[in-house]
Formats: structure tokens, sequence, C-alpha cells
């Protein structure tokens, strides 16, 4: 194969350089803003580096791993060990890179993740039905988590230091939060009608409703998303429990890792800080991860930076909420632009230019 196809044109053009930098510009500057106006100097030199912050530390970055860990297990459970550990590791770390230079809103790298694993062997309606599959279980963790960290946490804990009250949708954080909220019930019980009960129907009313005039121009695209559906439900009708049970477990303990990484920050920096808080702290990690969707900034770059600032600044030292926040940010999203900045052209000349390549 000596040209590139449509389709990887298509999905390679989104991460031309420009695209690449700008969340990272978007992030550090924001970053830059808020240690400009926020940060103590004072509270920066009087931090010191101890064995409590350096075990703490480790954990964080033991939940990094655990994260990625847990999304590795379930791509190679669910392609019924079709990938090696080390092509599942590239396939995750591509996924999470494209996740990274998209809105969360729109489904970060859903459509990038079904072609990276086709290119990786795995037949095309399989990986359609893996991918929409994995992104229903992550939606179904927010989905249950958000309502039981509310009712067992409460409004006035897991919103205490929000500043921004009456911003965005008229009624501050908590209407954002649960307008949001809503919208991925509402798209998640949708799309469990269309994997679980009648495809065909869902796909007839998408195509419908864009034959609207003035949504006319995305109609060849529900089409598509229709058909997406269609191949899905077909191939998740004829698995096994023992086919869901596994990706259930995997994807919990991913996102249980990944807002486990604050925690073990904080603990590093504010050992004063006792276990009580924990659960506050995780709580508002689902919060903020729910009103970061709203951004559309690539990987809620710039909104991710402010919302730490603004909702976890109660936990930690007056003044270093910033660096903490940069810290977060290095830990759980810079990484993956950097792994994917090396993967993707060695992984474009195995898997696209040179698709019968082996490593």
């Amino acid at each position: 194969m000596t040209s590139v196809d449509d389709d990887a044109r298509r999905y390679l053009s989104a991460f031309r350089l420009r695209k690449v930098l700008l969340p990272v510009a978007i992030g550090l500057g924001i970053t830059a803003l808020l240690v400009w106006q926020y940060s103590d100097w004072t509270a920066l030199n009087a931090v010191r580096w101890t064995w409590s912050t350096t075990f703490w530390m480790l954990l964080a970055a033991l939940s990094v791993v655990l994260r990625d860990y847990a999304y590795m297990v379930r791509i190679r459970h669910l392609t019924e060990q079709h990938l090696t550990w080390y092509r599942t590791f590239v396939v995750i770390m591509l996924w999470e890179f494209a996740s990274a230079l998209a809105p969360g809103i729109i489904g970060g790298g859903f459509l990038f993740a079904i072609f990276i694993l086709s290119r990786e062997g795995v037949e095309a309606g399989k990986s359609i039905t893996i991918i929409t599959f994995t992104s229903f279980l992550d939606g179904i963790f927010l989905a249950l988590m958000a309502p039981l960290v509310y009712f067992t946490i409460g409004r006035e804990e897991l919103f205490s230091g929000a500043q921004l009250e009456g911003s965005w949708i008229g009624g501050g954080f908590f209407v954002s939060f649960w307008t949001v909220y809503f919208l991925i019930l509402g798209y998640k019980l949708f799309v469990a009608y269309a994997l679980f009960v009648n495809p065909v129907f869902v796909k007839r009313a998408l195509v419908g409703i864009f034959s609207a005039p003035f949504l006319r121009r995305w109609r060849r695209n529900m089409v598509t998303t229709g058909d997406q559906l269609i191949t899905a439900a077909n191939g998740l009708k004829k698995q096994p429990w023992s086919y869901w049970w596994p990706a259930l477990i995997a994807t919990f303990v991913s996102w249980t890792a990944r807002y486990s990484i604050v925690n073990c920050i904080l603990h590093a920096f504010h050992p004063e800080m006792g276990f009580s808080n924990d659960l506050v702290i995780y709580g508002k990690q689902v919060v903020m991860g729910i009103l970061v969707l709203l951004s559309p900034t690539p990987g809620g770059s710039g909104l991710a930076e402010f919302i730490f600032n603004d909702f976890l600044g109660m936990f930690i030292a007056t003044g270093l909420a910033p660096a903490l926040a940069l810290l977060w940010r290095m830990m759980s999203y810079y990484p993956y632009i950097v792994m994917g900045s090396v993967l993707l052209p060695r992984w474009v000349r195995r898997n696209v230019l040179r698709p019968t390549t082996n490593d």
C-alpha cells in the first residue's frame, strides 16, 4: 500500500501539530493565569518534600498505571486476546491521545478508536461493537456514580468551595452539573435502547430527524451512526454473561483509579488532611468530570485547571492550588499527548502505510 486511503486521511488530519499543541497551550495558559492571580510564593517555598510526600506521589503514579492497565485488560478481554499486551498498550495510548485532542462532549476519540482497532487486525464489525460497548460502559459509570455520590455526600459538601455561582447556564455549578448529567443519561439510555432493543428503529429515527432541511448536512453521518449501532447490537446479542462482567469490573476499576490520583496528590502536599475528606474529594471529582464535558476545548483544557483550583482549593494550602492543578494534569493528561505524539508516526507506518508489516 503506497498511499493513505480516504478514511485514514480523514482521521489522521486531526493530529496535525497545531491541533496537538492547542490543548497544551490552553491548559498551560490558564494555569499560568491562575498561578499569577492566586499563587502564594510563600506557600510554595514552604513546601517540604518528605517520605510521606514520596509515598503518596508513588500511589498517585500507581493510580495512573492502574487506570491504563484496567483499560488494557478490558480491550484484551473484549477482543478475545486478539492483541498482544504491547499492541493493547499502543491502542490505549492512541485512544487516550485522540480523547485528549477532542472535546469530551462529542465523545472524545470514539471514531478514531474504531479506526485504530480495525487497523490492528480486529474485524471492522467487531471493532465497532467493542468501542461502542466500552463507551457505553464509561457512561454507565458516570450515570451510576453521580447520583450515588450526591445522595451519599450531599449537595452542601459536594459544591462547597465553588466560587462561580451564576456562571454558564445561569444557575451555577449545581444546575450545570445536573443538566450535563441528564444529557449523558438520556444519551446512554438512547444507546442502550439501540444496542439491546431496536437498533433498526433508532437508525430510521435518526435519519428521519436529520432529513429536515436545517439538519440535512449531517444526515450522512447519522446513516453511518445508525449502521454502527446495528452492527454493535448484532455483535452483542450473541455474547454470554462472561463477556460482560469482566469489562464492567475493569471499567469501574479504571475510573476509580482515575479519580484517586487527586486524592493521593492532596495527601502528598497536605499531610494534615484526614482520611475523612477522601470521599468528599472523590465525589467532587465525579462532579468535576461531568462539568468538564461542557468545555468546547480539547480534553477540557483550561476549564479542568480552573475548576480544580475553584472546587478543591478548600483542601489545599492557600496559594498552592494552581501548582497542584498543574501537577495533576501533568500526571493525568499531558503524558497521553506526549505518548501519542511519539507512538502515532510509527503506528501510521506500521498499520496505515504498510498494514501487513509486523513489529
